[in-house]
């Protein structure tokens, strides 16, 4: 068990006072038996005039913010204190994975309605680099255990690409990740994720942050710290949905803390909104992310 606390800030600057329209975020971590919020602030200038908060049909926590005042400043503060407990895999656990969750397999019939969005391909692979890529992974002299494939992709993408963080919007497609052989943590969760419904895997896109101990206790040095972090989660009957961290080569939520959960990368945008001003008005954007473990005594309730 870790308590952390994270802090995330952005802040919108432009050259004179401009009109804010609604802002939406995703910032408070999914609770659930493995990480639960202890406590949440939220910190937004200027104050808005009105702030609520909505599941998305995700379930993600979403908050929506709406201002009357302009300003020539907008900053997002969120403060988090979190209570992490990473939950071991069946496989660490000793427990049998069943044929079940071995290639070739299909989902129950009382699975599959909720999970044939989760396996349908969302991007073009007209030279089916991704197909001929993931069957890498597959052992053409028996049965494949779906587990052991994924542990394999996970850390062939850690192994073999080389991560370069960019600050830019959106995603590269699986298909130009492969070729460059390059790209952020949004670009190896995508490329992992399309390489798993190649197989027949529901796979959904996770947002969140990642735990990067200090140098001093960390035997792994991870990246993608200092922002937020993404990997992916795909079901497997025996298991559940089960994280992989293709950028730093993890298996399972050690020192992942999932924020929002979803079947594409558009769906889980941390911050969102509009304004109203002259194009040159904008200045720039600076976005901040601190995670740092806290001592026990400093947990407390909501």
């Amino acid at each position: 068990m870790a308590v952390l606390q994270i802090r995330h800030s952005t802040t919108y600057r432009y050259k004179r006072p401009v009109r804010f329209g609604e802002h939406r975020l995703m910032l408070r971590p999914k609770e659930s038996y493995d990480q639960r919020v202890l406590s949440s602030t939220l910190s937004i200038s200027p104050e808005p005039a009105e702030l609520r908060y909505v599941h998305d049909v995700f379930g993600n926590c979403v908050g929506v913010v709406n201002f009357a005042h302009h300003a020539s400043e907008l900053r997002f503060e969120s403060t988090v204190l979190l209570d992490h407990t990473p939950a071991p895999l069946v496989a660490d656990s000793g427990e049998v994975v069943t044929l079940s969750t071995s290639l070739p397999f299909a989902y129950g019939a009382e699975d599959m309605p909720d999970l044939l969005r989760l396996i349908e391909r969302q991007y073009l692979d007209p030279d089916r680099a991704v197909d001929a890529w993931s069957r890498r992974f597959i052992r053409w002299n028996g049965r494949t255990p779906a587990l052991a494939l994924l542990t394999e992709m996970t850390r062939a993408i850690h192994g073999e690409f080389t991560y370069a963080r960019r600050l830019e919007a959106g995603t590269q497609s699986p298909a130009e990740t492969l070729a460059l052989g390059s790209g952020t943590c949004r670009d190896f969760a995508v490329l992992m994720m399309e390489a798993a419904r190649s197989v027949g895997l529901a796979a959904r896109f996770v947002s969140g942050y990642i735990y990067c101990p200090p140098r001093s206790e960390a035997t792994v040095t991870h990246v993608g710290g200092g922002h937020t972090h993404a990997w992916v989660q795909v079901y497997l009957p025996s298991c559940g949905w089960v994280e992989f961290d293709p950028t730093n080569g993890i298996v399972g939520n050690k020192d992942l803390i999932r924020v929002a959960e979803v079947r594409d990368p558009r769906q889980a945008i941390p911050l969102s909104g509009a304004w109203d001003g002259a194009v040159e008005d904008y200045v720039g954007m600076e976005v901040e992310v601190d995670l740092r473990a806290q001592p026990l005594s400093s947990r407390k309730v909501a």
